[in-house]
């Protein structure tokens, strides 16, 4: 590949991580928008994924998406005025397993 058609690429690659954080972006804007008492916990990363920013809102319903970076996670969170919590400090909140429990509940009610 000629030094170009590299700078090319590289550019690219800048544009679809920029066009993903915006779409991230959007989603968790509308999460935080649509439903009361959102906290956020920031999830490591792992050898398989980058870290993950958890949505969590007062009635346990939540969402996870992938963050470039902590700092990227603190300008969104600090946009969206919700308190960001670090998950292998403080756990997964309660009112998440509830939800969850509930959730497999009501897809599966009889399970024998």
């Amino acid at each position: 590949m000629k030094w170009f058609g590299r700078r090319r690429a590289a550019a690219a690659r800048r544009q679809d991580r920029r066009e993903q954080l915006s779409e991230v972006q959007r989603h968790l804007e509308e999460f935080v928008r649509s439903r009361p008492g959102v906290e956020a916990f920031v999830e490591p990363a792992t050898t398989v994924t980058p870290p993950t920013v958890l949505l969590v809102a007062a009635t346990g319903e939540w969402t996870r998406r992938r963050i470039g970076d902590r700092s990227t996670l603190d300008g969104l969170a600090q946009g969206l005025r919700v308190p960001v919590y670090d998950v292998q400090l403080v756990g997964y909140p309660q009112r998440m397993r509830d939800w969850n429990a509930r959730a497999k509940q009501d897809r599966d009610p009889d399970p024998a």
